[in-house]
């Protein structure tokens, strides 16, 4: 038997493997031998001369892990590689479940904050509120430290103990807290209840295990109001996760056979149709949809099919545009490898990727799908829809802007920090569901932040600086500075006026921040309704029978709605 040198042997062995995996993929890469076992011992050649000859020691696995990530950036952004050390992370996006204290945290500064402890967990259960800065862990001073590292000492195995010593605001001494940690399984349903007497709400916020059977069981508890008569379900902000969790949520609402999906890619033999296999709950209840630009991947499926179908409207912004399914795959050492293997197809046929990463540009970009490319296709019902960018709703609803005074004061943690001196001086407030602070409580604030920095600069008066910069390059600002200065004294801005114009935007922000001191997430939730001109629409749309008939029929055209 001829020997083989050791880079050939190498090459020989890492060809055997990837063939050995599975006979699928021998159609093309077979085809490819060349090129593969070539590139293949380049790789390993120059990976063993650095490894040897380079001046300074070198890491390898950090080079291995560079190079790995630097060959999956030339395809798209959710082809990954999860080494042994980042699966915890990996399992907790997936199953939302981790152990530790069940807390967000956040970094002010070099201060290390509790930012959002979780209802009904231990960090909640201890007391541990919402602006409480941590200073020790173990005895271990975290000043410097930053919140990723926080985070790990916080994580540990359920029933063990982590002892904190915290600052809080009103409290001249530190607060010793001895804290068990638990199993922390946040649930892919963050809220549901009531809206009114007949409409019920569910908020999804991501697809992990299990979150078919959320849905589901908080869909049988909301019928249980006899007087419920409709249904809005919230996808806003919801990144996606597990495909299957998005059929299973699907057919909660249609019928059992019902096509949900379609995923087809390279490997032929693993196209597969997804289809609705239970019993549905309810298929006649009408349903609004929830979505805005980050609603994405698992939550174009339910809100595609669903539409598709004519079992649903869809409300809000057009979605983000991904119709790419990944699996992982196992590699040595407990390392995996999460890549791209197919795009999905929702039941009119389309496929709502909305950006081509097969096709990149000269510099390395990406583009959308162009409108020529884009093609029309129909739901059940005959309407028309078209693929190439997303779910485009049947109402489609102006996305909230911020005001630069407000967008200021949220990154200055100002709204945060006054809803911590609240907390401590008023022991109770209202329900969540009704709250709102009042005058009172507003001119306070504006008290609160009279000696606080919180500048900010709008577009025009940054567009009136670019306006000064390009006459002083081009040399005739002399020429228009009279009237520059003029201008620039009627737009400059005035903190306070600009404090009072957004009163209504400021004071209901402030409302969801305080109400999440009492109630938590569901406080946070609830306080957001009455000033949410979505939900108001869904609920305008869901409870008239006529509007909501004709929708599905094609009678009613999708549309902008100004809020």
């Amino acid at each position: 038997m001829k020997l083989l040198p050791k880079s050939g042997y190498l090459r020989a062995v890492v060809l055997s493997v990837v063939l050995g995996t599975t006979s699928l993929f021998t159609f093309s890469f077979v085809d490819n031998y060349f090129e593969v076992s070539k590139n293949l011992d380049i790789f390993t050649s120059v990976f063993r001369e650095l490894s040897i000859y380079y001046v300074d020691d070198t890491d390898p696995g950090k080079m291995m892990t560079t190079g790995i990530d630097a060959m999956l950036a030339t395809l798209d952004p959710y082809t990954n590689y999860i080494p042994e050390s980042d699966i915890e992370d990996y399992r907790f996006m997936t199953t939302g479940q981790y152990g530790g204290i069940g807390a967000l945290i956040s970094q002010k500064g070099d201060r290390i904050l509790i930012a959002d402890p979780y209802e009904g967990f231990p960090a909640q259960k201890s007391d541990l509120r919402a602006g409480d800065e941590i200073m020790e862990i173990d005895g271990r001073k975290i000043s410097g430290k930053r919140t990723d590292e926080v985070s790990k000492i916080l994580k540990g195995q359920p029933n063990t103990t982590v002892k904190l010593m915290i600052k809080r605001e009103g409290v001249p001494e530190l607060i010793e807290k001895q804290i068990t940690r638990e199993e922390i399984k946040i649930n892919s349903v963050s809220y549901y209840g009531m809206l009114n007497d007949n409409t019920g709400y569910i908020r999804l916020s991501g697809f992990t295990e299990n979150a078919g059977k959320e849905v589901k069981d908080a869909f049988v508890e909301l019928k249980k109001n006899a007087g419920m008569k409709s249904l809005v379900l919230d996808l806003r902000g919801n990144p996606g996760g597990l495909l299957n969790e998005a059929v299973n949520i699907t057919n909660i609402f249609v019928n059992q056979g019902e096509d949900v999906v379609i995923t087809k890619g390279k490997v032929k033999e693993w196209d597969k149709t997804y289809k609705a296999i239970k019993d549905p709950v309810d298929t006649s209840m009408p349903i609004a949809v929830l979505v805005n630009s980050m609603s994405a991947s698992a939550s174009e499926i339910v809100s595609g099919a669903l539409q598709d179908l004519d079992r649903s409207v869809i409300i809000g912004q057009r979605t983000f545009g991904k119709g790419l399914v990944q699996v992982t795959r196992p590699l040595s050492y407990n390392a995996q490898l999460k890549l791209t293997t197919a795009k999905y197809y929702i039941p009119s046929g389309r496929c709502i990727q909305a950006l081509d990463y097969s096709h990149r540009n000269d510099d390395g970009s990406v583009g959308s799908i162009p409108d020529s490319l884009i093609k029309p296709f129909k739901t059940r019902n005959g309407r028309v829809v078209f693929d190439g960018g997303g779910v485009v709703p049947d109402f489609l609803i102006d996305a909230t802007k911020v005001s630069p005074i407000t967008q200021s004061l949220i990154n200055k943690g100002l709204l945060f920090d006054f809803a911590t001196t609240f907390r401590i001086n008023n022991p109770s407030i209202g329900p969540a569901i009704s709250y709102r602070i009042t005058d009172k409580d507003f001119e306070d604030f504006v008290t609160y932040i009279k000696d606080k920095e919180y500048d900010y600069t709008t577009k025009s008066e940054k567009s009136l600086g670019e306006l000064k910069k390009h006459s002083e390059d081009e040399k005739y600002f002399s020429d228009i500075e009279t009237e520059y200065n003029i201008l620039k004294s009627k737009m400059m801005h005035d903190k306070q006026k600009d404090i009072q114009r957004n009163k209504a935007e400021i004071s209901s922000l402030l409302s969801e921040e305080i109400a999440s001191r009492y109630y938590y997430q569901n406080g946070r939730t609830q306080a957001s309704f009455l000033n949410d001109p979505e939900i108001k629409q869904a609920i305008s749309i869901v409870n008239d029978s006529e509007k909501y008939a004709s929708t599905l029929k094609g009678n009613i055209k999708s549309g902008a709605v100004k809020n």
